[in-house]
């Protein structure tokens, strides 16, 4: 699994089969240019995040690519004529051979509605590749076992103690901090202490995956 980080928690993940980009926004850069998407997941939910006309050019680059989203938000990109997919809690899809399971409900681009909708985190699952947890910017439930935790550092629940703890038990192998644009490096390596500190986990590997870095696991 490549994982490449395009800015703002956006992320590009390719398996052996598969390209799927995760939350592109108007922080991330590069993302218009991709084709041969097979997925498109958008978990945003700021909807100053959105960026319309960057998103319509990677859209009409990748024409039969379909958008995963909350219902409302995919309802609203139906009537303008684009596949949208709605996504529900709990309720697995299937990318070819990569499981997104939504940990929360998908949700994007509707501000009015965010007191209703939970937040989100998605994981990632095929068959002889590492299982991704992508929190976006929060989650509201259990992920289960995961190898590879892609944590954006402006999380709202990345400081607390328990926070960190759940993080260590679930992704005892590779923890990666989305680097934001706005953490001074004394930031960043006062945060990968932090965690390392409070994971409980030996031996925690951490990569701090910056914008347009990739890694591979």
């Amino acid at each position: 699994m490549r994982v490449t980080h395009l800015g703002h928690a956006c992320l590009l993940v390719e398996t052996a089969d598969r390209r799927v980009l995760i939350d592109p926004g108007s922080f991330s850069r590069g993302f218009e240019q991709l084709e041969g998407l097979d997925a498109i997941l958008v978990t945003h939910n700021h909807a100053d995040h959105f960026d319309p006309e960057r998103v319509a050019a990677l859209l009409r680059a990748n024409p039969s690519t379909p958008v995963h989203t909350d219902p409302l938000t995919a309802q609203k990109l139906r009537e303008e004529g684009l596949d949208a997919v709605p996504t529900r809690q709990g309720e697995p899809f299937e990318v070819g051979d990569v499981t997104v399971t939504p940990v929360g409900e998908l949700h994007a681009f509707n501000h009015e509605a965010m007191p209703r909708i939970p937040n989100v985190g998605l994981v990632l699952r095929a068959d002889g590749e590492p299982s991704l947890f992508h929190p976006g910017d929060a989650y509201d439930g259990e992920p289960g076992h995961v190898d590879v935790l892609a944590h954006p550092l402006n999380a709202p629940w990345a400081a607390s103690r328990d926070s960190i703890a759940f993080v260590g038990r679930i992704a005892p192998r590779v923890f990666i901090p989305i680097h934001d644009a706005l953490l001074s490096d004394v930031g960043r390596d006062m945060y990968a202490t932090h965690v390392r500190n409070l994971s409980g986990v030996e031996g925690l590997e951490y990569t701090d995956l910056r914008d347009d870095e990739s890694a591979t696991f």
